[in-house]
């Protein structure tokens, strides 16, 4: 729920889903929540024209938030099930680029995280590292054990940044072992960080009115659908970026007319 809006479908997965959708990309999408809340995911999510696997959870995990300038103030409403390695294994089946859209640490722990990684390369959004799994205001902290092991790339903000590193600094995001890291900070664009390279990607001019939500699930999808497509990570973010710009302007020009853009 977003600034008092009524309930509406969202998190990695749905996002992730509107720009792979949106690029084309060979995907497939996997979704967990409880059978009641089915239609109001699966739905929408299948529009996008992709093939969905989804299996039940007890709960359906559930958000409140609103903005304060580029940050996301969050509270947390409610917890899905953990992924299982076997339910997580038959649901990418033979994909070997995987994007864990994690919202809470508990979602994929790190047994799961090093079943999926055999053989795959996985994109990580940091989230579903620090995040703890406790309803009420958000809660960040960096015990995350050995869960970078598995990660080959890694989507994380400013705030997850200093958590796990100490600093949203790109140079010292170098020292968590990920062979690549992507920063995102909101308007100000991203930042790629291999063992080669550090290069600022810009996000084009938006308008204020621009509603962010989903920003840097999109983003995360798209950077690893042009990696997949053998782009180098600095040509794949800019990929994205474009992506991302794409679809927040389609949704203003769609909130203006007052329709909804159907999914591609």
């Amino acid at each position: 729920m977003v600034a008092g809006a009524p309930a509406r479908p969202g998190g990695p997965v749905f996002y992730a889903a509107r720009a792979l959708a949106r690029m084309g990309a060979r995907a497939r999408i996997a979704a967990s929540c409880a059978v009641l809340d089915r239609p109001q995911l699966v739905d929408p999510l299948e529009a996008f024209g992709l093939p969905v696997a989804w299996h039940e959870s007890s709960v359906t995990a559930a958000y409140t938030f609103h903005y304060e300038g580029d940050r996301r103030i969050m509270r947390q409403d409610a917890v899905g099930d953990p992924w299982s390695a076997e339910q997580a294994l038959k649901a990418v089946g033979d994909a070997r680029w995987v994007h864990v859209g994690a919202l809470v640490r508990t979602d994929f722990p790190e047994g799961t995280l090093a079943a999926l990684a055999e053989g795959r390369r996985l994109l990580v959004d940091a989230q579903g590292l620090v995040r703890t799994p406790d309803a009420g205001a958000l809660r960040l902290d960096g015990r995350i054990g050995g869960a970078l092991r598995h990660v080959a790339m890694l989507k994380l903000n400013d705030e997850e940044a200093e958590t796990l590193a100490g600093s949203a600094d790109p140079e010292g995001l170098r020292s968590l072992g990920v062979p690549e890291v992507i920063l995102t900070l909101g308007s100000q664009g991203s930042f790629v960080i291999t063992a080669r390279e550090i290069e600022h990607v810009p996000t084009p001019p938006m308008q204020r009115s621009v509603d962010p939500t989903g920003a840097g699930d999109m983003l995360a999808a798209a950077y690893l659908a042009a990696r997949s497509a053998d782009a180098e990570p600095v040509e794949s973010a800019r990929t994205a970026t474009e992506t991302v710009a794409g679809l927040l302007t389609e949704q203003i020009s769609g909130a203006r007319s007052g329709t909804r853009r159907a999914p591609r």
